[in-house]
């Protein structure tokens, strides 16, 4: 049995040069949305990665470039670590105790905007590189990094990427960019991410916008066009009605219903949470919250743009129209598909003026719960945490983890600081410290462990 004493009390001692160098990360703006920062986050994590002794190369895509490093490991074991560098807009700025790109540290937290989602969970697993270098001056194994710049927008580029350097890629396991802790301060281990298509919908049906008034009754109005539109994308028992959506739709198994009943009722905890008065589809709670929260695709609102939105009132009639919608996808349902049925079923409901504008997409993926690799990844928890990583078959969020499980033949497995209140995309995003320090303890073992 190894002998972790050494190697957490360096990360004890370092923990304040880990959280400057957090900070400084934290501090470069990288907005993909707003394509903000991108290259000079990449350079600025080349760099560090550079100072570990990785040999590292800035790739160049369509969109934002990829950060390639690799350091040979005294086994012949190969682990690819997946992060991006990229994050969401900060707004709304009001809402924030700190400016989002001035990182604040507050009573054992640190609050900034990609402190949790990502740069956080990155810079602790270089943490755990620092002291594993500094107990043996090698790694346990080799190890990979691919750090990509447009994880928030979809990751639109990073399937080709995969596909062009498949052999560089090679690996024998993937470390996913998130993970963490429940409400009970439970570490667990998610082992599948939903796909997702994400479309605008938009309606032009004048040049201009005209006076309620005159027009009211005369013209054409696009909000009500875009309304009526959505309307007909799902019923009111929730049902989508797109031709074809549920044909590649994959039930749960016996082993993934075992594994979510063995997980503790959340229905309460979402209640408090979010304020939720009651679940759709007439759902209470338990094992079939669970299974319906990530085994059922979806259809969502996310935003409605028309007219005017101000203060007090503007009479005026609409000339253009846009709603934000995302599909959640599960096994074995994919992004293109749901495309090509959304185009179908609008131009059958008579909508084709409505224009759909792709904005990216992922397909579902899942890893074998009964991986060795998820074993040992939640094992090597259990010192850490006083328990072992507690089993979720998949979530309901959406990541680019389908080349890597299905064209790279990877198990991806999901480590993390977070928890339920990081805030992740929301104002005051933040990252406490001690599960930045026991996600950089996890991750001494788990490497060191999966170099034997």
């Amino acid at each position: 049995m190894t002998d972790f004493s050494e190697m957490d009390a360096y990360l004890e001692a370092h923990l304040d040069a880990s959280i400057a160098e957090l900070s400084r990360l934290v501090a470069q703006p990288s907005v993909g949305a707003q394509n903000w920062g991108l290259a000079e986050c990449a350079q600025l994590v080349a760099q560090m990665l550079e100072r570990r002794g990785f040999a590292v190369e800035i790739i160049p895509t369509e969109g934002a470039p990829v950060v390639f490093a690799e350091r040979q490991g005294l086994s012949q074991k190969t682990l690819l670590i997946y992060n991006h560098y990229d994050v969401q807009p900060p707004e709304p700025l009001e809402l924030w105790d700190s400016p989002p790109f001035e990182p604040s540290l507050r009573d054992g937290v640190l609050y900034g905007r990609g402190v949790s989602d990502d740069k956080g969970q990155l810079v602790a697993r270089l943490h755990a590189i620092d002291a594993l270098l500094d107990a043996g001056n090698e790694l346990p194994c080799t190890i990979k990094f691919v750090i990509e710049g447009e994880e928030e927008t979809s990751s639109t580029h990073l399937t080709d990427f995969i596909m062009q350097n498949k052999a560089r890629l090679q690996a024998d396991a993937c470390l996913w960019e998130f993970g963490g802790v429940d409400h009970r301060e439970m570490p667990m281990q998610y082992l599948g991410l939903r796909g997702i298509c994400y479309v605008e919908l938009s309606v032009e049906s004048l040049s201009t916008d005209c006076h309620s008034g005159m027009g009211g009754s005369i013209f054409p109005n696009a909000a009500w066009r875009l309304v009526w539109a959505l309307n007909t994308l799902k019923g009111p028992d929730e049902r989508i009605l797109l031709p074809g959506f549920y044909d590649r739709v994959i039930p749960p198994s016996p082993r993934d219903r075992a594994l979510f009943e063995a997980l503790p009722d959340v229905a309460d905890e979402y209640k408090k949470r979010y304020g939720v008065k009651e679940f759709i589809k007439g759902l209470k709670g338990g094992t079939e919250l669970h299974i319906a929260e990530v085994f059922e695709p979806t259809c969502t609102i996310c935003g409605l743009t028309s007219g005017y939105q101000g203060p007090g009132s503007k009479t005026v009639l609409p000339a253009r129209a846009s709603a934000k919608v995302d599909f959640r996808l599960v096994p074995d349902q994919r992004p293109d598909e749901v495309l090509d049925q959304l185009r179908r079923h609008l131009d059958d409901g008579g909508f084709s003026d409505v224009q759909i504008t792709y904005l990216g997409g992922d397909r579902p993926a899942r890893t074998d719960p009964d991986n060795p690799v998820v074993e040992l990844i939640v094992r090597t928890a259990e010192p850490v945490y006083g328990v072992p990583m507690q089993i979720v078959p998949m979530v309901g969020g959406s990541g680019p983890s389908h080349p890597f499980v299905h064209d790279l033949n990877l198990p991806v497995v999901t480590a993390g600081a977070g928890h339920p209140g990081s805030l992740a995309h929301a104002p005051n995003e933040n990252l406490r410290l001690d599960l930045y320090l026991k996600h950089a303890r996890h991750m001494v073992r788990f490497i060191s462990e999966f170099g034997k």
